[in-house]
């Protein structure tokens, strides 16, 4: 029996992409290079690690000027967000407060420091969520960071709930069930089951079992 479910964050639980890029742009222009990113580059990028990101925005930048545009945008997005938040997925609160009464909720993604708890703190979701990860703070893989909080919380049978194909290979490898976020970013080929809106979770087979 699932007692556990660790979300990802973008294209799962909410989309911040139109922000992103208006601060990744910023960033970018800042240190003379003319890149105009849009939401929908995000969309198709995020999930993965920052500084993947950041490659595949910029080519031909080099290391430390990478470096500087990252720290420099995620600073300002996690204030920005902090206060005005971004766009949570359809029915998300009615959904946590449903899951909390049955589950452990966690949170697993691969951000820089300051997302996750800039998540949390505009939407108030203090109560909701024991845990979470993120290679900003441990610099490990989304897989890692899966193992991390399933052995720092002794959870038995955790779940990973995610959009992207790295999501399901890092639940792959964290050896815990998969289940794709069908409504998010990404494309996944292999799952353990499919979600269309958050608030299947509540009548998901996978979790009844």
């Amino acid at each position: 029996m699932i007692d556990s479910i660790i979300f990802d964050l973008d294209g799962t639980l909410w989309d911040t992409t139109h922000i992103g890029a208006q601060f990744w742009s910023e960033a970018a222009s800042n240190y003379h290079l003319p890149v105009q990113v849009t939401g929908d580059q995000l969309k198709g990028l995020y999930g993965l690690p920052v500084d993947i990101i950041a490659k595949k925005l910029f080519p031909d930048a080099a290391k430390e000027v990478l470096q500087a545009i990252m720290r420099e945008s995620s600073e300002k997005q996690c204030q920005y967000l902090e206060k005005e938040g971004g766009i949570l997925f359809p029915r998300l609160l009615e959904t946590l407060n449903e899951l909390k009464k049955n589950y452990r909720l966690f949170i697993v993604s691969n951000c820089e420091e300051g997302y996750i708890q800039s998540f949390i703190k505009v939407n108030q979701l203090e109560g909701y969520f024991e845990d979470f990860e993120y290679p900003g703070r441990t610099g490990l893989s989304k897989a890692d960071n899966i193992r991390i909080v399933i052995d720092r919380n002794q959870l038995n049978n955790p779940v990973y709930v995610g959009d992207t194909a790295l999501d399901a290979a890092s639940a792959k490898e964290a050896d815990i069930p998969f289940v794709y976020a069908r409504y998010g970013f990404g494309h996944v080929e292999k799952f353990d089951d499919v979600i269309d809106s958050l608030n299947e979770l509540n009548q998901l087979s996978l979790l009844k079992d």
